[in-house]
């Protein structure tokens, strides 16, 4: 799954550490994501979208 995490994250002028706080994750849980390492769950993708602003599909997408 690809993902536009970090290029929103870096628009919002945010450090990794300032998402995860955001919406009640680690630091280490946003790495992994905008790693490609861990696909959250809908909760946590809905929150991501929130806190962007966002649709969930301009955030996650399926590879072919």
């Amino acid at each position: 799954m690809k993902n536009t995490v970090k290029r929103y994250r870096l628009l919002a002028e945010k450090t990794q550490s300032d998402l995860a706080s955001a919406i009640g994750v680690s630091r280490q849980t946003i790495h992994a994501i905008e790693a490609g390492k861990y696909v959250p769950s809908t909760e946590l993708a809905l929150k991501l979208a929130k806190e962007f602003s966002t649709k969930v599909e301009s955030l996650f997408e399926l590879e072919d």
